[in-house]
C-alpha cells in the first residue's frame, strides 16, 4: 500500500467516524455549525449529512482504482459545502468541538482547503506529472 492509498483511507476512515459523530457522540456540536438560513431542522441536517458522510467515507475505501478520481471529486465537494457551517459557527460565534474563541472557529477555517486538497490529491483527481 502507498502514502496515497494510505491517505485515501484514513480520509474514509475519518468521514465515516465524523458521520457516525452525526448520529450519535457529537450530533449538538454539528448542530452549532448547520447555518440557520438552511430550509431543514438542524437536527435533520445533521442527520442527514451523517448519512452522507458514511456513504462517502465507505466509497472512499472501497471504489475501485478506475473510479477513485469521481469519489476525490465528489469528496472535495462535500467539503466545500460544508463549508459555510464553519463560516456560521465562526460568525454566529457558536462554541462547539472546543472552538470556544473566535481565534480557534477562525483558524478552524484554515483546515477545510487541507480537507479539499486531502480528497483530490489521495483519489488521483488533480493533475501532475505522476499522474
Amino acid at each position: 500500500m502507498n502514502l496515497k492509498q494510505t491517505a485515501k483511507i484514513l480520509l474514509g476512515a475519518g468521514l465515516i467516524f465524523a458521520g457516525i459523530g452525526h448520529l450519535t457522540f457529537a450530533r449538538k456540536d454539528f448542530q452549532a455549525q448547520v447555518p440557520d438560513w438552511v430550509p431543514l431542522k438542524k437536527d435533520d441536517t445533521v442527520v442527514l449529512s451523517g448519512i452522507g458522510e458514511i456513504a462517502l467515507g465507505a466509497a472512499l475505501i472501497v471504489t475501485p482504482k478506475k473510479y477513485e478520481k469521481h469519489v476525490g471529486v465528489m469528496a472535495a465537494l462535500m467539503f466545500v459545502a460544508v463549508f459555510p457551517g464553519n463560516i456560521a459557527q465562526y460568525t454566529n460565534k457558536r462554541s462547539a468541538f472546543g472552538l470556544d474563541t473566535d481565534i480557534k472557529r477562525f483558524a478552524r477555517l484554515f483546515f477545510q482547503p487541507v480537507l479539499i486538497y486531502w480528497a483530490l490529491k489521495s483519489c488521483n483527481a488533480l493533475k501532475n506529472k505522476s499522474n
